[in-house]
């Protein structure tokens, strides 16, 4: 079956009782290699590498980077078919920088996404049809500038990904299973590159050499069950994880901070309306009748969701059918639509928790995305932060799988990630705090509404006849929107006067709730993991995020991400192709990437590098950056240099103007210095002007740390 015929409403199977068994048994980890370690049981073809439990776009992208680096795994989806419900939308600069190594994923998503300017502003305003309160653009020149990244932001549904990413699997030969096309399941040996529909895991056994994972399914009107024998299980399966649940793994943070109907409609007269007279990507509407967020994910196309604050159990699901979801569609558009088609609504809660772990039964199951976190969906955060997890741990288990790193490596995915779901949780929840801050302005403080939906569930009201119940909180809902009447909220009205005035300056302030986060998508880094940390430079983002838009400041800090710059590759051939720094790095094997100058001391260092590459097993490139408009001389340098060594390239600074920054300005290091990159194009070590001391000894170092080999303490690294 192909993927396009999987695109249908969304319908789930049963859930029967879920358990798990662990058993025990101490690992003794060697220096390198697994073949000591009973973890991966390479040498069984009847046993699976890799199983990915959840088929939405962490781990469809965690499924190509695993088949790319040559590591087999299947895919697990509990649902019968892909959702339509358009979800996550926003795609930012380090998630799309990710795509591009995906067989030109982001150039397609470029391709197809509505004009930026489309949806580059947020729109306040009391209907789709009436006064504006404000408008917040969220583009800035230098986000088109590709100076910072290779690739701008994206606005592409969630399920439009998830299209592509199947798609790319189809052409990866991974073949598409329901249970109707399921033959004999007695003792087949579980093919790789299979996605498994309808599937859902139900139990997890972690013996001392394998994880034996239970699929339910419905086949033919009955309930059956398969066995699927693994080496590691990664648990991608949402917020309500399935896997994290099996494994005992609790989440920490804050529970229910809203609680929402999700209504996705159609309407081509709505969004010809939008995209002549106010294009944007959110609406958010405030009038007497009532009040929601609009999300235009596709003006031209006409597809929007819906955001309604939802009180259970005072409000049923019931309460919101169709038709009055079209009522409720028309006081927030300000007239009536004659084309308005509900394609669904479902209820939804909003968390920001983390996983009080990533990793469980010796490191045999993982989670990643919202199995492992669940932000408030201001900022965008849930399914970019989950792609990043899926691009740091998949050269990690590729390393496990093909013997070049110990399974202790698995470690540095939770220490690296794990801070940075718990900075973006406070980062999302800043922003939703922002959020809240223009209807307080407005005169409806949201603290109230939820205090009074407690008090009746929890408080006196709990006593209440239902009736009553639903009646006070409709009371005061609209004694709230009443706040909102153009009688009230106007200029000529002092108290209006000054709630307007209040909501220019948020707007002005950049206080309002924002969409782009350049210091935080191209800034985090990790301060500690599969790298040497680095005292001198700065310890990664800020403790306390300020919900306000910060520029990135590119640096080659180790745990940072490698600095973008223009670069084009030198070679016999009459060929002048430019590309980015990002790309200097392979997305089809495990190869780490020594950056230097051509300087005879940076020569000596790219042979040690090589050396212990060699020694290591592992694949390395040198990459000589030549300054801007040196190339005569450079085959002859870099070949003689590097003799008898074949893997480097030879590279150029292309700089913009004369007077831009040169490559190791950008780094804010010397031309004296060399940077290693790690395969997810982190950096792992670097030496900012020259290596002290002995540079096999130094790389050894610095090999052994990125491969989870061996980790210097503090003290080490000072004496050295």
């Amino acid at each position: 079956m192909g993927f396009s015929g999987l695109f249908k409403r969304f319908s789930s199977l049963y859930k029967p009782n879920a358990r798990i068994q662990a058993y025990p048994s101490p690992y003794m980890p060697g220096r390198r290699a697994l073949s000591s370690s009973k973890l991966f049981n390479n040498g069984d073809d009847s046993v699976l590498p890799v199983l990915i439990v959840g088929a939405g776009p962490v781990g469809l992208v965690l499924s190509i980077l695993l088949t790319k680096l040559g590591v087999k795994c299947a895919v697990l989806e509990k649902s019968t078919s892909f959702s339509r419900h358009p979800q996550a939308h926003f795609i930012n600069n380090r998630s799309m920088e990710i795509f591009r190594k995906l067989d030109g994923l982001a150039e397609e998503i470029q391709r197809s996404q509505p004009p930026v300017d489309l949806w580059r502003k947020f729109i306040y305003c009391t209907s789709l049809s009436g006064s504006i309160l404000g408008s917040v653009d969220h583009m800035q020149p230098q986000d088109f500038e590709k100076v910072v990244s290779p690739v701008s932001v994206a606005h592409f549904s969630q399920y439009k990904v998830n299209a592509l990413l199947l798609k790319q699997l189809e052409n990866l030969s991974f073949k598409f299973c329901t249970p109707e096309g399921l033959k004999c399941l007695d003792h087949e040996a579980f093919e790789a590159r299979q996605i498994l529909i309808g599937h859902e895991c139900v139990s997890i056994n972690a013996s001392d050499d394998i994880v034996s994972v239970t699929a339910s399914f419905l086949k033919d009107g009955k309930h059956m069950e398969r066995n699927i024998r693994c080496n590691m299980v990664v648990g991608t399966d949402g917020a309500g994880s399935t896997v994290r649940k099996l494994a005992g793994i609790d989440l920490r943070g804050e529970k229910d901070l809203q609680k929402l109907v999700s209504v996705h409609f159609l309407s081509r007269d709505l969004g010809n309306y939008l995209l002549s007279e106010r294009p944007g990507m959110l609406f958010f509407i405030f009038n007497t009748e009532a009040i929601g967020v609009l999300v235009a994910h596709d003006l031209q196309q006409g597809e929007f969701v819906l955001q309604i604050p939802f009180y259970p159990p005072q409000q049923n699901l019931e309460d919101f059918s169709p038709k009055t979801c079209e009522r409720i569609i028309f006081k927030l558009v300000g007239r009536e639509l004659g084309d308005v088609n509900v394609i669904d609504i479902k209820p939804w809660v909003m968390h920001a928790e983390v996983a009080e772990k990533f990793l469980s039964s010796q490191n045999r199951i993982i989670l990643a995305g919202d199995a492992a976190h669940r932000f408030p969906p201001a900022g965008g955060f849930g399914m970019n932060t989950g792609i990043q997890d899926s691009h740091n741990l998949a050269w990690k288990i590729a390393s496990v799988v093909k013997g070049i790193a110990p399974p202790s490596i698995l470690n540095t995915y939770e220490t690296e990630r794990r801070p940075i779901a718990i900075f973006n949780t406070n980062l999302s929840i800043q922003n939703f705090k922002a959020a809240m801050a223009v209807p307080g302005a407005l005169g409806l403080d949201p603290t109230i509404a939820n205090s009074v939906h407690q008090l009746i569930n929890k408080g006196v009201g709990s006593i209440l006849p239902s009736g009553v119940q639903s009646a006070i909180l409709d009371g005061i809902f609209t004694l709230g929107r009443a706040q909102l009447s153009e009688t009230l909220l106007n200029e000529n009205n002092p108290l209006g006067a000054l709630r307007l005035a209040n909501l220019r300056r948020i707007f002005e302030e950049g206080k309002s709730l924002q969409l782009q986060f350049p210091a935080e998508d191209l800034g985090f880094r990790y301060p500690d993991g599969a790298l040497i940390p680095d005292h001198d430079g700065a310890q990664g983002s800020p403790d306390e995020p300020t919900g306000c838009r910060r520029d990135y400041v590119p640096t080659a800090d180790p745990g940072s991400r490698l600095p973008h710059m223009n670069v084009r590759i030198l070679s016999n051939s009459s060929s002048e192709a430019t590309i980015s720094t990002l790309d200097l790095i392979c997305g089809d094997r495990v190869e780490f990437l020594l950056i230097i100058a051509p300087m005879e001391l940076s020569y000596h260092v790219a042979h040690a590098a090589l050396k212990v590459a060699e020694e290591f097993k592992v694949s390395a490139r040198v990459c000589v950056l030549w300054p801007a408009g040196s190339a005569e001389g450079i085959e002859v340098g870099s070949k003689a240099s590097l003799k008898p060594w074949e893997n480097y390239i030879d590279i150029m600074e292309v700089k913009k103007s004369s007077n831009a920054s040169s490559w190791w300005d950008i780094c804010q290091m010397s031309d004296e210095g060399a940077i290693l990159v790690r395969p997810d194009e982190h950096v792992a070590w670097r030496v900012k002007s020259g290596v002290v001391g002995n540079p096999i000894r130094e790389m050894r170092r610095a090999f052994s740390a990125a491969l989870g080999l061996k980790s210097p303490n503090r003290d080490q690294e000072a004496g050295q």
